[in-house]
């Protein structure tokens, strides 16, 4: 079994924060994987039940409200005997751009407050999909910053990102966590970017510059002029030679 966490507040008040990134997540692989009972009421969350890449897998999304999280997932992982590496929670990430994600495995809350409750309740051993969603710039901001709704030119990032991240949510459930980083990144990857990656060699290097069209081919320089002393049997063909040998003889006669 595997606990598949979206972190958020519960509500329509808060639905379309950024802080609720975590809860549009859990959402997304729901909706994008049949194997999923309903949404039901426990462990003090919403929770649904079903499988990915044949792991059993949890989704939760706590209705403890952010700063209380711990406890929700604390009493599902006691309940199932799971460790905190069975734990997988998805959140908003201030240090990251829009559109950015990284995974992580253990470490600090960074100031997180659901970060904060659930290390408090399992330790800090578990792992982690940190969803960007940008800095406004001052800490006087990120209050009404992450409590702000996502504006609309933000669904050209957050749909693919969201998508992807449901897409290979089954790489949580197995323990690929590389993969899975991969397979997102090459997913919402700016279209015409190039494959990252992968890297020319040297032979490939210059076999792709010789075919680059855009590069005009060196100018041929052209070829020395020949001199009488470079091209005797030239010299020997034309008037003057002629007249020489007839005055001075052949060089075959000296």
């Amino acid at each position: 079994m595997k606990l598949l966490v979206g972190l958020g507040n519960p509500g329509p008040k808060y639905e379309s924060n950024r802080h609720n990134i975590g809860f549009m997540a859990a959402d997304e692989v729901h909706r994008r994987h049949s194997s999923f009972s309903p949404w039901r009421a426990r462990f003090q969350a919403q929770v649904s039940e079903g499988t990915l890449a044949g792991e059993k897998v949890l989704l939760m999304k706590p209705m403890t409200y952010m700063n209380e999280s711990g406890r929700s997932v604390g009493e599902a992982l006691r309940f199932y005997k799971l460790t905190p590496q069975d734990v997988v929670v998805l959140y908003d990430e201030l240090d990251l751009p829009p559109a950015k994600f990284r995974m992580k495995n253990g470490g600090g809350h960074g100031g997180h407050n659901g970060l904060r409750s659930i290390t408090a309740h399992i330790t800090d051993a578990y792992r982690r999909v940190r969803l960007g969603i940008g800095h406004p710039g001052h800490k006087d901001r990120v209050h009404q910053w992450v409590l702000g709704d996502f504006a609309k030119a933000d669904q050209e990032w957050l749909e693919p990102l969201l998508e992807a991240v449901a897409d290979n949510a089954p790489l949580l459930a197995q323990h690929h966590d590389n993969q899975f980083a991969n397979k997102v990144t090459l997913a919402t990857r700016p279209e015409g970017s190039g494959k990252p990656y992968k890297k020319d060699s040297s032979r490939e290097a210059a076999v792709k510059k010789k075919q680059d069209p855009a590069k005009p081919e060196p100018e041929k320089k052209p070829a020395p002029k020949a001199t009488g002393y470079q091209d005797k049997e030239a010299n020997k063909k034309g008037p003057l030679a002629s007249a020489l040998e007839q005055l001075f003889g052949s060089k075959g006669q000296e």
